[in-house]
C-alpha cells in the first residue's frame, strides 16, 4: 500500500501510542489500532490494560458494553471477559469453551502516553521504546501537557512523511510558525535502525509570523528546529528561537523554547490516530501555544486528508518526483519497510 511495497501496511511488532494516559480511566475507551478494535481501561488497582474490542460470539463492540469489576460484560449476550482476555462467563451455558477469548495487548505507560504492542505479545520488548530522556520529555523547567487527539481520514504514513520533511513549514504554515529558512537551511541528519534525528540551525532568519503578531519580537532571529523520529510513529521535536546573535542589546536572548510531540498510529489502512502534546517553560506559554497551534494542526490534517483523496481516487498514480530534501522522508519509509520485510520473513 502506497508508499510501501504491494501488500505492506504497517509494522505490527512495534510500539504505538494507543492513548494519552489521562484518557484511560474506569470507563471503557474504544479505539481502532492497525485494523483491529481495542478497548482500554484501568483495573481497580489503577493498572491500564488493553484488550480486543470485538466479542468473538457475534462481533458486538465491547467498548459499548459494561464494566463488571475488572472484566467486560458484552452488552449483547452477556459473555464476560477478563483483562487477560479469557472468557469467564457464558450466561446461556455452564461451561466456557477455551476458544472464547479476546486479545490482551501489552501496554506500557511512559511520559504522557500509553504505548501498545499490537503484534506477537511474546516479542514485546520495552527496550524498543524510547526513554523519556530520548523523547526530550521531563527536562527541568518545562511543563508538559497533552493537547489534542484527532482521528484523521488519511493513511498514517502521510502524517509521518509530513513530520519527516519540515520544509513545508514556510508554505503550509507560512502565516504562523514557518519561514522560508525552514526549507533553505541545510539539514543535519543522523539515521540508525529505528531512529532519525534531524536538525536545522537557522541564522539571521525571519521571525515566525505568530511570534511577531504576538508582539514578542519582530526582527531577525536565530532558530534551532529539530525533530527525532522513533519508528514506527513517534516524533519528538523542539523549536528554540533567539534574538539574532549580532543584535546590539538583546543578542542571543531566548524568545521562545518549545517542545512538541506527535504520535502517529494507524487506525485502519486509511485512517490514523493522531496525538499531539506540548512542552513549554510556563503555564501561560503552554496555554498560548495551544491556542496558536490549533489551526496549524488543522493545516496538517487538511493536507493529509486532501492527499489521501488524490491517492484514493487516482486510477493510475504516477511515481513521485522526489528531490534532495525528501531524503529524511525516504529514510523513514525505508526503516518501516525494512521492519515489515523482517516480519514477513519470520512468518
Amino acid at each position: 500500500m502506497y508508499p510501501f511495497k504491494q501488500g505492506s501496511f504497517a509494522p505490527r511488532n512495534a510500539w504505538y501510542v494507543a492513548a494519552f494516559s489521562e484518557e484511560i480511566g474506569a470507563s471503557l475507551l474504544s479505539r481502532w489500532i492497525l485494523g483491529e478494535p481495542v478497548v482500554l481501561y484501568r483495573k481497580q488497582d489503577g493498572t491500564a490494560v488493553a484488550v480486543g474490542g470485538r466479542c468473538p460470539h457475534r462481533y458486538f463492540p465491547l467498548g459499548e458494553s459494561t464494566r463488571i469489576g475488572d472484566s467486560i460484560q458484552c452488552g449483547y449476550h452477556g459473555f464476560t471477559f477478563g483483562p487477560d482476555g479469557r472468557c469467564s462467563k457464558v450466561p446461556s451455558q455452564s461451561n466456557v469453551p477455551s476458544v472464547y477469548r479476546i486479545s490482551s495487548y501489552p501496554l506500557v505507560e511512559r511520559g504522557l502516553w500509553a504505548f501498545i504492542w499490537s503484534g506477537d505479545p511474546d516479542k514485546a520488548d520495552e527496550s524498543l521504546l524510547p526513554s523519556e530522556a530520548d523523547m526530550g520529555f521531563g527536562a527541568p523547567g518545562y511543563i508538559y501537557k497533552p493537547f489534542r487527539f484527532v482521528s484523521v481520514k488519511g493513511r498514517y504514513q502521510l502524517l509521518n512523511d509530513n513530520l519527516l520533511d519540515l520544509t513545508h513549514l514556510g508554505y503550509l504554515h507560512g502565516t504562523s510558525i514557518g519561514t522560508s529558512e525552514n526549507a533553505s537551511t541545510p539539514e543535519e541528519r543522523q539515521v540508525d535502525d529505528r531512529t532519525i534525528r534531524s536538525r536545522r540551525f537557522m541564522q539571521g532568519a525571519d521571525c515566525p509570523p505568530l511570534m511577531a503578531a504576538a508582539g514578542r519580537y519582530d526582527g531577525k532571529v536565530d532558530r534551532v528546529s529539530a525533530m527525532t523520529f522513533f519508528a514506527p510513529g513517534f516524533h519528538a521535536g523542539l523549536d528554540d528561537t533567539f534574538v539574532v546573535a549580532d543584535h546590539g542589546e538583546r543578542g542571543g536572548e531566548c524568545i521562545n523554547s518549545a517542545k512538541v510531540f506527535h504520535a502517529v498510529t494507524p487506525a485502519t489502512r486509511h485512517d490514523t490516530n493522531y496525538f499531539f502534546a506540548l512542552g513549554g517553560t510556563s503555564e501561560p506559554q503552554v496555554d498560548a501555544l495551544k491556542q496558536a497551534l490549533w489551526p496549524v494542526l488543522d493545516e496538517d490534517i487538511f493536507a493529509t486528508e486532501e492527499i489521501e483523496k488524490i491517492i484514493g481516487r487516482s486510477e493510475n498514480l504516477p511515481p513521485e518526483l522526489m528531490i534532495r530534501s525528501d531524503t529524511t522522508t525516504v529514510e523513514g519509509r525505508r526503516i518501516l519497510q525494512r521492519m515489515m520485510d523482517l516480519e514477513s520473513q519470520a512468518d
